[in-house]
């Protein structure tokens, strides 16, 4: 026959300790909503910090990610690549197109309207390249290398008040207007603004500048798993055509990488400030229980005189600590969670739950808990039963 289970059940440890908490009132809700507001630190910052790599992914990701960017640096020594086509169809298989750009900022006319814009001199390859289609009119093609004609960006044309077959005056001279571009949006990894500027034809630069140059280079890669080789490549090619340029290929998935590793930092540092605030709030636990200890003294010398044993006066006080810093957990990731959303909505992002943000605010909320309340447990478990009954 087995010996009869010495001490109270698990049950009615718990029963106890939720019937003391109650007797505590205040000082109970308000250790508790200590950890609440730590808990909902931990998690509000870490979802705040999830959905805004998120959007940042979003947003670079939308921009293309076959795209390659090359930018064209020389020194006093090197010769300028000059607005002539570069050989680039046919570098690699790797590439659907690749297109040079040739910038300069020019004072543009139209009847009284003046306006300062950057015009860009590229190939019809651009249009490949860049996913470029016209609203009105039509694009540049082969056969316009060494016309006067010029494509509006959508912002561009409202500024102007331009309209397909205007003339506009580029410095002295005109550039009729064959197409109006739809909008494409602003891209950072790119070097110009297509909506906000005009395009022309690369030879047709020389009409506004005695010597253009190409500083950078746009190509589109076939797929997303060969960037980093047709980037090797390009920068290859321009290296050969333009000996000591120094060439940079941008490639979007690093920038990717980069701004997916510096979330995880964000996160992290995010985390360790809701870390301080979940501290604090276990320092606010501690001095309950430690209160609590205190007021019952005589409670605890009565239990030890009736036979209660030191481990179950520890298991007494440190179910009341573990059951404030399970409420505070469950309280502070709900209002985390709100927080996060509401924080995301004022801000015009998408929502995006973390999902390591519950349990690790949950799970650091219980540790908290049980790490600051242990030692009160242990300082009641350790009264010795004359000395507690002797308090007045």
């Amino acid at each position: 026959m087995l010996a009869e289970h010495y001490g109270p059940s698990a049950s009615q440890r718990l029963a106890e300790s939720i019937a003391n908490l109650g007797t505590m009132g205040r000082r109970a809700w308000l250790g508790l909503l200590g950890i609440a507001v730590g808990c909902a630190a931990v998690v509000a910052l870490l979802n705040v910090g999830h959905s805004a790599a998120l959007q940042s992914r979003q947003l670079f990701q939308g921009m293309g990610s076959e795209l390659l960017v090359a930018t064209l640096q020389r020194d006093s020594e090197t010769p300028a690549m000059t607005a002539q086509p570069p050989q680039l169809s046919a570098v690699s298989p790797l590439l659907i197109s690749a297109a040079p750009l040739a910038m300069a900022p020019v004072e543009v006319r139209l009847g009284a309207i003046s306006e300062a814009l950057m015009v860009t001199g590229s190939t019809p390859a651009l249009a490949t390249v860049l996913d470029l289609t016209a609203d009105q009119g039509r694009l540049l093609s082969e056969h316009d290398a060494h016309s006067p004609y010029l494509l509006l960006g959508a912002i561009a044309a409202q500024q102007l008040q331009a309209c397909v077959g205007d003339q506009l005056q580029l410095g002295r001279y005109l550039f009729e207007v064959i197409g109006i571009l739809a909008p494409i949006g602003y891209n950072p990894l790119l070097p110009v603004a297509v909506d906000d500027g005009l395009l022309i034809p690369l030879q047709a630069m020389r009409r506004l500048s005695s010597a253009p140059q190409i500083s950078a280079v746009v190509a589109l890669a076939r797929n997303s798993q060969s960037v980093r080789v047709a980037a090797d490549e390009l920068a290859g090619d321009l290296r050969m055509q333009l000996p000591g340029a120094e060439v940079e290929v941008q490639v979007p998935q690093q920038l990717l990488d980069g701004m997916a590793s510096q979330a995880r930092l964000f996160s992290w540092l995010l985390a360790g400030l809701g870390a301080i605030a979940l501290l604090v709030g276990g320092v606010g636990v501690m001095n309950v229980m430690l209160m609590s200890v205190i007021e019952r003294r005589r409670e605890i010398g009565v239990r030890m005189a009736l036979g209660a044993r030191p481990v179950d006066i520890a298991w007494l006080f440190l179910l009341e600590a573990v059951i404030l810093a399970s409420g505070g957990a469950v309280l502070g990731s709900m209002v985390g969670v709100l927080a996060a959303w509401l924080f995301a909505w004022l801000s015009g992002w998408d929502f995006a739950l973390d999902p390591w943000s519950i349990p690790l605010g949950v799970v650091s909320a219980l540790l908290i808990g049980v790490f600051f309340g242990l030692q009160p447990a242990l300082a009641a478990a350790r009264l010795q039963p004359v000395a507690a009954l002797r308090d007045e």
